[in-house]
Parts: structure tokens; sequence; C-alpha cells
């Protein structure tokens, strides 16, 4: 399915490029055809990469938030815990292994750490607490605590707090017990990375069709 639609995208682009070069034929562009060709060579790389995986629920409690693979950032995740409300959002980091090829790295589809943002907020307060974490196959760990605006995002001006390592091993234990009990543990992992594959799939294909269109100055049929 992912192959044929990036097929068919690519092949409208390509004829809507050829229109756009017989109505500029009076002064042409010398780096337009090596520009279109390069294009043509980077679809034909795209769709050798896998397709992406058919998302499974996530892991309970979560439930996904309304909107997030259409959005370019904000919450992922959403769960209620008593009185708490725990949204979890993501970032990757993305290890390629060797030998593999520009698409299969373009894609993403090796992860082996995830960046993971925790905010726990509970109803009337105007602060919310904030938890910066590395999120891994085997286990997740904490790097930052902050109390935040309930209204606004992070901010990387924000006081952090103490180094969390340098905090006590009690309270540190404490803190990752916190937010396990909070269903955020490694569980989530396996979701995140096929979540983030499909993100960045969809954002290439977006990406090549934009640029594309943009180039020949007509949409595709």
């Amino acid at each position: 399915m992912w192959k044929r639609a990036f097929s068919v995208g690519g092949a409208a682009i390509l004829r809507c490029s050829t229109a756009g070069r017989r109505l500029s034929s009076a002064s042409p562009d010398p780096v337009l055809a090596p520009l279109l060709r390069s294009l043509e060579e980077y679809r034909l790389e795209l769709s050798e990469i896998s397709p992406p995986p058919k998302l499974k629920p996530p892991p309970p409690p979560f439930s996904v938030v309304e909107g997030a693979m259409e959005r370019q950032g904000g919450p992922v995740l959403w769960t209620a815990y008593g009185e708490e409300e725990i949204t979890v959002w993501v970032d990757r980091r993305a290890h390629i292994l060797p030998g593999r090829g520009a698409a299969s790295a373009a894609a993403g589809d090796v992860i082996s750490e995830l960046c993971l943002f925790v905010d726990v907020s509970k109803p009337g307060r105007e602060r919310s607490l904030l938890f910066l974490c590395g999120l891994y196959p085997d286990g997740v760990g904490i790097h930052s605590i902050c109390l935040k605006p309930s209204i606004y995002p992070t901010s990387t001006s924000m006081y952090q707090g103490r180094v969390f390592q340098e905090l006590d091993w009690k309270m540190r234990d404490a803190f990752q017990r916190y937010i396990e009990t909070r269903g955020v543990n490694k569980s989530l992992f396996p979701f995140l990375q096929d979540w983030l594959y499909v993100k960045v799939y969809q954002n290439l294909m977006s990406w090549f069709k934009n640029v594309g269109t943009f180039i020949t100055g007509c949409e595709p049929n």
C-alpha cells in the first residue's frame, strides 16, 4: 500500500513537471531537469523502504491523543491516574546499524533510544510536574525533573532543579517508582518506536510531494 501510494504520487509529480517544462520552454531553467531527476531518484530509493508496521494499540493504561499523528509536535499518549492526568510526547535518537542504506537511515527504522517527556498535571493547579526521560528497549531512566506552568509547553530556559543523578539514591528510586506506577516503563518502547517510524515515513512522503509541487508550479492530479 505504501509503495503503491508513493509510486502514484511520484508519477503524478513527474507528469506535472513535464507540463511545467513545456510552459517555461521560452526561458528554460538549466538546473530544473537535473533537480527533477534527483527527486525521481530519491523517490525510487524511498520506494524500497519497508512499509511501516500497522500500529497496534498502546500498552495500558494509555490511549493515543486524538490528532497526534497529524500534528508536528505535542502529546502522543494520555492516561489518568486518580486525579492526575499524564501526557507523554516523544522525540527520537536514531542509531542506524552498520550496513543499512541511506533510505533505511532516512526512515529512521532503527531506534535504540527515545527522548520522552512525561507531564503530570492536576486539576486546578497552576503548575505541572515534567519529567525528561530516556526510554530504551529494556527500561526508562529519568534525566531531569522540573515544575512548569500548566498552560505553557516545556522550555529549555526553565529551572531544572538539581541534576537527577546527584539526588540521594532513595529519592531517585522513589521518583522512578512514581512514573512507573503511572505506566511509564519499557512497555512503551515498541509502540512509540513504531509510531515514530510511521510518522517519519508520512513526513517523507509529504516532503517529496510538496517539494516537487513547488518546483513544477502545479498541483499533481
